[in-house]
């Protein structure tokens, strides 16, 4: 699973865009200024960055020059800087790509994995206990069998499996349904998504061991 770095200071951008890119199957680290960043950076590793320009602390040209000189990191600028000062400054720092706000969700991740792909660093498959995850071709296998999950299965399957560790509620759960369903899904439903899923990965769906229930809490996949 690729790893973003999201250096940015608007909170409500970094709520709707950390939630659409691990939806889209991102693993997601958010740093609000320079000294952050930079800190995050040097203590652990990252397939991209997607840069402000305008921090909390400092600016994201100084980021930008940090990460080309010292790391192998594609650098996408996510600003409302639209002039064309700041977007060649952005290119002769070495940038990968430059992105006006505000953008459109579909066209960004469309261009993340355009310069991961250039940079040889777009990991496409989730793995657990043997089932895996297939995010560019939108397939869920089983020993290497197709699964052939429905839309709101795999939905549900990756939210599952990018929240690894975490106990999702089932209204979670059913707010992530909607988003992909786009019409009203109720309780109901969702129990019976969670039955079909389990059907289809579980060795034995009575005992599941990968979708567990955690009594009066929800869900979990792994520990």
């Amino acid at each position: 699973m690729p790893k973003i770095l999201l250096v940015e200071d608007d909170k409500s951008i970094i709520d709707n865009l950390s939630a659409f890119l691990r939806k889209e199957g991102f693993e997601v680290d958010v740093a609000t200024g320079q000294k952050a960043a930079l800190e995050k950076i040097n203590n652990s590793s990252f397939d991209l960055l997607l840069l402000d320009i305008s921090l909390k602390d400092g600016n994201g040209y100084a980021v930008c020059s940090a990460v080309k000189s010292s790391y192998n990191i594609p650098v996408i600028f996510l600003t409302a800087s639209d002039d064309e000062y700041s977007v060649v400054a952005g290119f002769d720092l070495g940038a990968d790509d430059y992105v006006i706000k505000p953008f459109r969700p579909r066209e960004l991740i469309s261009r993340i994995k355009n310069v991961l792909r250039r940079s040889n660093k777009l990991g496409t498959t989730i793995e657990y206990k043997g089932i895996v995850i297939d995010t560019e071709r939108g397939i869920a296998m089983k020993n290497g069998k197709d699964l052939y999950l429905s839309a709101l299965e795999y939905r549900l399957l990756l939210v599952f499996f990018n929240n690894k560790g975490v106990v999702l509620s089932r209204n979670k759960l059913l707010e992530e349904i909607w988003n992909i369903a786009g019409e009203f899904v109720n309780d109901n439903t969702l129990t019976v998504y969670i039955k079909r899923l389990r059907d289809k990965i579980e060795d034995d769906p009575q005992n599941p061991t990968i979708i567990r229930t955690i009594r009066g809490l929800g869900y979990k996949v792994g520990d």
